[in-house]
C-alpha cells in the first residue's frame, strides 16, 4: 500500500541549496585539474625555467635584485696539494751548549744575564778553583827552578876551565836546566788549560803571584737561554744544571704532530712554511729535519721536526705555530670563488647558475680543495658555465623566504 509523500516548501529550499553547492564545488575541482586557475609568482619565489630539472629550485631576479650579485664564468685554478699541522717552536737542541767549568769551584761572579747575546770566547762567569791555585803554584815553582838551574849552568861554564870544574858537573848542570825547562813548559800548559793566556801566565811568573780566578768563557756565539749560576754556588764539570746555556738562535725547531695515516706524505728535506699568531702576516721558511720513529698509541700521531730559519730571532720557544707543506704537484681543477658556494642547513653545498643573467637555477655541487678564496668543484659544474660568484647566500635566503601575497 502506498502512502503519499508530503514535502514542505522549507525542506525543498534546503535540498535545492545543497545541490547547488555540490555542483559549484565540482566545477571548481574540474577547472583546477585542467589548469584553468592561476597563481602569480613574485620575483622572490621559485619560478619555471626551461634549463632546470624538475627537482632544481629556480629564481627570477628583478633588476634591483641583480645588483646584489656578481656573475662570472666558471673557470679553473691551480690548487696546491698541501698538508697542515699545528706545533710549537723550540730552541734547536743540537745548537745549544751547556757551559760547565773545566774544574770544580765556587762561582765568584756571574757576568752575563739571561737573554743576552754573547760572542765566542766572551767571559760568562768566574769561579774560585782550588785546582787552578795548585797548578799556578806549580807554575811559579817551575819558573823559580828554571831560573836557579840557569844560574848554576852559567856558573859551571865560567869555572870549567879556571877552577877545575869537572866535565861531569857541567853536564849535570846542563841536564838540570833542560829538566827545569821541560817542567816549566808542562806547568804553563797545565795553567793554560784553565783558560789563562800566555800574557797572564807571564805576569804570574814575573810577579810571583797566583791568580785564583778561573774565567769560564762561551764556546760559541749565541744567546744565553738558561742561567743557573748564582754567586757562591759550587759547580762541577758535567754536574747539572749547567750555570749557563748558550744557543745559536738564528735557527729554531718546530715540533708538530701529524696523524699516522699522513706519515708517508712527509720526507726529510721537504720545504715547509710556518706561521705564528704573533706575526700573522709573516711566513717563516724551513725544512723537515727529522721524522720521529714512534707513534703515540693514544693519539695515533707522530712528531715531525722542522728547522726554521729565524735570522732576526723573532720566534720564541713555546709559540704556537702552524706549518704548511706541499706534498704533491699542484692540481689544475674546475674552481669558482668561495662566495659563490653556500653550505645549506642539511650540509649540502650549492651554487647558482644562469644562462640569461635573469633566471637562476640552484645546483648541488661537490667541493674539494680551498685556496686563496677559490673552491675546487669536483662535480656539479663545468668550466664556462655562468655562475653567481658573489651573493649566492642572498639567493639561497630568497629561496627560503616565505611566499608573499
Amino acid at each position: 500500500m502506498k502512502y503519499p509523500v508530503h514535502i514542505s516548501k522549507r525542506t525543498a529550499v534546503v535540498f535545492i541549496a545543497a545541490a547547488a553547492i555540490i555542483v559549484v564545488t565540482g566545477l571548481l575541482v574540474s577547472a583546477r585539474s585542467h589548469g584553468q586557475t592561476s597563481h602569480a609568482t613574485t620575483p622572490q619565489q621559485p619560478s619555471s625555467n626551461s634549463d632546470a630539472s624538475p627537482s632544481e629550485p629556480t629564481l627570477d631576479l628583478s633588476p634591483s635584485q641583480l645588483s646584489a650579485v656578481k656573475i662570472e664564468p666558471v673557470g679553473t685554478y691551480s690548487f696546491p696539494v698541501e698538508e697542515e699541522a699545528v706545533g710549537n717552536i723550540s730552541f734547536a737542541d743540537d745548537l745549544s751548549v751547556q757551559v760547565f767549568p773545566s774544574y770544580q769551584g765556587k762561582i765568584i761572579q756571574s757576568l752575563v744575564e739571561l737573554g743576552e747575546e754573547v760572542q765566542k770566547g766572551q767571559p760568562l762567569y768566574t769561579i774560585d778553583s782550588p785546582d787552578l791555585i795548585q797548578n799556578e803554584s806549580t807554575l811559579i815553582g817551575a819558573a823559580a827552578t828554571l831560573e836557579l838551574t840557569s844560574k848554576e849552568l852559567e856558573r859551571a861554564k865560567s869555572l870549567n876551565g879556571a877552577n877545575g870544574v869537572s866535565e861531569r858537573e857541567l853536564e849535570q848542570a846542563t841536564s838540570d836546566l833542560q829538566t827545569a825547562e821541560g817542567a816549566l813548559r808542562a806547568a804553563r800548559d797545565a795553567v793554560r788549560v784553565f783558560g789563562k793566556t800566555d800574557a797572564e801566565i807571564d805576569q804570574m811568573i814575573a810577579s810571583r803571584k797566583i791568580d785564583p780566578v778561573l774565567v769560564v768563557r762561551s764556546p760559541i756565539a749565541g744567546q744565553v737561554t738558561s742561567f743557573d749560576g748564582p754567586p757562591g754556588l759550587l759547580v762541577q764539570p758535567g754536574n747539572p744544571p749547567a750555570p749557563y746555556t748558550v744557543t745559536k738562535v738564528s735557527l729554531k725547531w718546530m715540533l708538530a704532530d701529524v696523524v699516522e695515516t699522513d706519515i708517508p706524505l712527509f720526507h726529510l728535506g721537504q720545504l715547509v712554511q710556518v706561521r705564528v699568531t704573533a706575526y700573522p702576516d709573516r711566513v717563516f721558511q724551513g725544512k723537515i729535519s727529522k721524522i720521529y720513529a714512534t707513534v703515540d698509541p693514544d693519539t695515533h700521531r707522530a712528531t715531525i721536526r722542522s728547522e726554521i730559519t729565524d735570522p732576526r730571532n723573532e720566534l720564541r720557544p713555546g709559540m704556537l705555530a702552524n706549518f704548511v707543506i706541499r706534498v704533491h704537484d699542484p692540481i689544475e681543477a674546475t674552481a669558482m670563488p668561495a662566495n659563490g658556494v653556500v653550505r645549506e642547513a642539511d650540509g649540502t653545498m650549492t651554487t647558482w647558475v644562469t644562462s640569461d643573467r635573469r633566471h637562476f637555477v640552484q645546483k648541488l655541487v661537490k667541493t674539494g680543495l680551498r685556496k686563496d678564496g677559490r673552491v675546487q668543484i669536483l662535480a656539479g659544474l663545468q668550466p664556462g658555465e655562468l655562475a653567481v660568484s658573489d651573493g649566492a647566500v642572498f639567493l639561497s635566503n630568497m629561496l627560503q623566504a616565505p611566499p608573499t601575497d
